[in-house]
């Protein structure tokens, strides 16, 4: 194992921020899995150092056929950032801005080198094309500059991931089963990791909006294939957003369970040798992330739910009641759509527009910026 360390944009004389890399394998297809960019989302920081374990032993073994990256704590920025007793690492503090939000898009720069510079060595070899759009996306995230600590952290995180064929970034809800958001067209990978992970929900999204970590690993690699449609060319990174269920799913024993389903995922991608498990059914059949239906609170009161996360839902079941703090009186939420209930807010006080739940319908009913703020 080898372990690296780069030193981030100081916000203050006195501040420093550091972000560690670990490094297993050499060679060989690359995977990056990351924890808390959602620095309050904790349960991913287990699974990687359950994965760590478990790499170190295979790297010893001699069973890595590629490289893994590992970065447990992905924002040291949103790890520091406590109020007042809570600890707040969505958002910036510096300008409300979500950390896993606004993450630099390459694929225009990516393309302008290609046209000036390598369009002519792009053929009908889908492998060396694949190469060729890997190292100008590189270029491109090398060249990237940032004027302040997030967007240096945001900047150096997909310098690090970018040239990765499979990229997995960990969160957590509130309140929630497994769960896990992938572009539309990688739908048969997507189905694979969601089933070793056991997932009652994968969405999918060609773009989910405001771009996300995962997104601006991945869709660049849609877009340059769209444009340069005459040649060959593979989507060349999976990236996912895993949703380790909720905020208090955090235990060794889930841990171990998702570290090992993500190294069989690994195993069937030739990063990890060996011959992998046969495949669990899919718990769930994926849905359009535009056919999420959020379950929003009309006013403040107290929460009561009737629905637990991963459970199925028809349109018209009330899935909360809202009780109004002064007088007591009851409103029942319910569900427009059919599916399953994959995410439930952990608070149990709401105010007017809070995202209270939210199901997993087959049907899209949306569009535009399709992710929570």
């Amino acid at each position: 194992m080898e372990i690296q360390t780069f030193d981030l944009m100081a916000a203050a004389p006195g501040v420093r921020h550091q972000l560690q890399v670990l490094r297993f394998g050499t060679g060989g297809p690359k995977a990056t899995i990351q924890a808390a960019l959602h620095a309050d989302e904790v349960p991913g920081v287990l699974v990687v150092h359950a994965l760590r374990e478990r790499l170190a032993a295979l790297e010893a073994a001699g069973q890595l056929t590629g490289q893994v990256q590992l970065l447990p704590c992905a924002n040291p920025l949103g790890l520091a950032q406590h109020l007042h007793g809570q600890h707040h690492g969505r958002f910036d503090l510096r300008d409300g801005v979500n950390f896993n939000r606004d993450h630099p898009e390459l694929a225009a720069a990516a393309a302008s080198r290609l046209e000036g510079r390598l369009e002519g060595e792009l053929g009908d070899d889908a492998q060396r094309n694949r190469a060729l759009v890997c190292s100008a996306l590189v270029h491109a995230a090398q060249a990237l500059t940032a004027t302040h600590p997030a967007q240096d952290l945001k900047r150096r995180l997909l310098q690090l991931a970018v040239d990765s064929d499979v990229v997995l970034d960990l969160h957590c809800d509130g309140e929630a089963a497994l769960h896990l958001y992938a572009l539309t067209p990688q739908e048969p990978l997507a189905r694979e990791l969601g089933a070793l992970l056991g997932a009652r929900a994968v969405l999918l999204a060609t773009e989910s909006g405001d771009s996300p970590f995962d997104e601006a690993c991945s869709r660049p690699w849609l877009l340059l294939q769209q444009r340069f449609a005459g040649h060959p060319l593979p989507l060349g990174c999976f990236s996912a957003t895993v949703e380790l269920r909720g905020e208090a799913d955090t235990s060794h024993a889930l841990a171990a369970q998702d570290a090992e389903a993500i190294i069989q995922f690994l195993m069937r991608r030739g990063i990890v040798a060996g011959t992998p498990a046969p495949l669990p059914a899919l718990r769930c059949e994926p849905t359009p992330l535009a056919g999420s239906e959020p379950i929003i609170a009309p006013r403040a009161g107290v929460v009561v739910y009737h629905r637990a996360p991963g459970e199925t839902v028809q349109a018209g079941d009330a899935i909360a009641d809202l009780v109004d703090a002064v007088d007591g009186t009851r409103e029942v939420l319910t569900a427009r759509t059919s599916g399953v209930l994959y995410a439930r807010s952990a608070s149990r006080w709401a105010t007017p527009g809070k995202r209270l739940g939210k199901v997993a319908g087959s049907v899209a009913t949306r569009s535009g910026r399709l992710l929570s703020p």
